[in-house]
């Protein structure tokens, strides 16, 4: 039966977690059947912050306006995040910052570190010991606008990404940034114009072949695969491209598409990744790209590029897409149009061998939601504290902490438990 979304937090409320059984080929978007996920059912937090699975426990960990190693505030606007392996056993966090040059909150660093001084995103690094206590934060990557999303490296950099196209004082905004995670200071900011000017989201590496595919956030955005010319300096260039889907060229494919069923892709050369005007996504829908309706986080694993749409859907609640490399095929593997299942997906991760996590950024209350290797869709944690979204969800390199930020007022969480 349909749930509404009302009646749905009233059932989670009584002990029964969201989990929907997707059906192999119709993608569980007629079922609505709503039981515990592998974790049990959500616990109700005390201290009215997040609640989780019995067994489970959290740790704020930099907060906006506090003090920083460098003498700096945390800025707000927490977004996508990484993790990578630190000097003795430590985990690194490279955090985005999606802040307007207007923020109140900012980035504050020298004039001379930041790419543009009238902008106040960025990223800073945060590193975590092995007992989930913060060592130090500082920031790395100054003078930029809105840093969404992106991606790690397997170099261990990460892929920091403007979503946005404005020139601001005279800076041409849109671009992707690399920030190393050994990064102790703030970075040169280096736009990686061949990568695209854009309303960039976010990108993941397939580490195979070192190309990098990345979502657009826009209601008509396209799906782009980078093909470096050298895949250990991004900065030496690269050809970008956009998904075409054989058959049906120029498509979109934000309702009406057919679930579980790989299609098989080409890819149209984007001819001006650098464009004056915002003319990218357009140039490649008129060579026959397919348009994906808000395309939001984006992760490599298991094989597959998972990304997400939150937009996308009969019902406007969001898509979960998969990209095969190996068989050059696109799915749509998730489509629930039921916000009481999946409201609005943004952020993701593919926990190895394990499921799917992914950030909700919806109307209401928001939730981190799981996904099981069978298919199963369960609620993980739930925001208690406020309406805002939950963003830059990842693991620590050894497998037992998740990481996940709160946008507003600007929380990163270390999360563990029963994994």
């Amino acid at each position: 039966m349909t749930l509404s979304r009302r009646k749905f937090f009233t059932l989670a409320g009584t002990g029964t977690a969201g989990a929907v059984l997707l059906s192999p080929l119709q993608a569980f978007y007629a079922q609505r059947t709503l039981a515990a996920g592998p974790y049990g059912a959500l616990q109700t937090d005390p201290l009215g912050v997040l609640d989780l699975p019995a067994g489970f426990s959290y740790r704020r960990l930099s907060e906006t306006g506090q003090t920083m190693t460098d003498g700096y505030t945390v800025p707000g606007g927490h977004d996508g995040m990484a993790a990578f392996a630190g000097a003795n056993g430590n985990t690194i966090l490279i955090r985005n910052h999606e802040l307007t040059p207007t923020s109140s909150n900012g980035l504050n660093a020298p004039t001379g570190s930041k790419y543009n001084t009238s902008a106040r995103g960025g990223c800073t690094k945060l590193v975590v010991n092995s007992s989930r206590n913060l060592v130090e934060h500082r920031g790395v990557l100054a003078g930029t606008i809105r840093n969404c999303a992106g991606g790690p490296t397997p170099s261990g950099s990460w892929l920091s990404c403007e979503e946005t196209f404005e020139t601001n004082n005279g800076k041409k905004h849109g671009y992707v940034f690399e920030v190393p995670s050994s990064a102790n200071t703030f970075v040169t900011p280096v736009p990686l114009t061949a990568m695209g000017r854009f309303n960039h989201e976010a990108a993941a590496v397939d580490p195979n072949t070192g190309y990098i595919y990345m979502t657009e956030d826009q209601p008509n955005g396209l799906f782009y695969r980078f093909v470096p010319n050298n895949i250990n300096n991004l900065s030496a260039g690269g050809t970008l491209y956009a998904l075409r889907i054989v058959g049906s060229s120029g498509i979109n494919t934000a309702t009406g598409f057919p679930k579980n069923t790989p299609r098989s892709v080409n890819w149209v050369q984007i001819t001006n990744p650098d464009p004056t005007s915002d003319t990218v996504r357009t140039a490649g829908y008129n060579s026959g790209a397919a348009r994906f309706s808000g395309g939001e986080g984006i992760f490599y694993g298991s094989g597959y590029v998972y990304f997400t749409c939150k937009s996308g859907g009969s019902t406007g609640d969001g898509q979960i897409w998969r990209y095969s490399p190996t068989n050059n095929t696109v799915e749509l593997y998730i489509e629930p149009n039921n916000s009481g299942v999946l409201d609005n997906p943004d952020n993701i991760v593919v926990f190895p061998n394990r499921d799917i996590f992914l950030c909700e950024d919806g109307d209401g209350t928001d939730f981190i939601v799981g996904i099981t290797p069978t298919g199963s869709l369960y609620k993980f944690a739930r925001n208690r504290l406020n309406s805002n979204e939950f963003a830059g969800v990842c693991f620590s390199p050894d497998g037992q902490t998740m990481f996940a930020n709160i946008q507003t007022p600007g929380i990163t969480f270390a999360i563990w438990g029963p994994w």
